[in-house]
């Protein structure tokens, strides 16, 4: 089982370090736009429908490369005074109860959305018509990397509850 949390850990990374560099992509986006507005007096018609396009799908993709790291905001005031057993059964219920319901309704709710927008080739109401439907495909993707991610954390946790039990 290890084996797996470390395969999905390896995936979560990989991934994240290739979504991370779109920042870049974002800002120059965003500067070719204010040189635009400064130096010719107009912006472009496709900049701003863009960036907010990247910064979104940016934003869903780091969510498992977040998760993966530990930098979600958490509630540990409480925790850190628990045992690790009590610690790793307080998480495993947290994932079970919470997380596991929203990642499939993310996952239900984002397929149909982005089926939707695909089937009628969604785009945006700008000049410029980009299309939609691979923002709303980040959604489903979002849904899949955070669902493995979180199926590495359980393990984690069910391994330190065995760790307790042995001891």
């Amino acid at each position: 089982m290890n084996a797996i949390a470390k395969a999905i850990d390896a995936l979560n990374e990989a991934f994240g370090r290739l979504v991370a560099p779109l920042v870049a992509i974002i800002a120059g986006i965003v500067v070719y736009d204010i040189a635009l507005r400064f130096f010719l007096g107009r912006p472009s018609d496709w900049a701003f429908d863009v960036t907010k396009m990247l910064f979104g799908v940016h934003f869903m993709l780091m969510a498992a490369y977040g998760l993966r790291h530990h930098v979600h905001v958490e509630v540990d005031v409480l925790k850190r005074l628990l045992t690790r057993r009590k610690q790793a059964g307080i998480e495993l219920a947290g994932y079970l109860i919470f997380f596991v319901p929203f990642i499939w309704m993310l996952l239900t709710y984002g397929w149909a959305f982005f089926e939707r927008s695909f089937s009628r080739g969604e785009t945006t109401y700008g000049m410029v018509a980009i299309p939609v439907y691979p923002v709303k495909a980040a959604l489903v993707l979002t849904a899949i990397m955070l669902l493995l991610q979180a199926f590495a954390v359980v393990i984690r946790a069910l391994q330190k509850l065995r760790e307790e039990e042995a001891v």
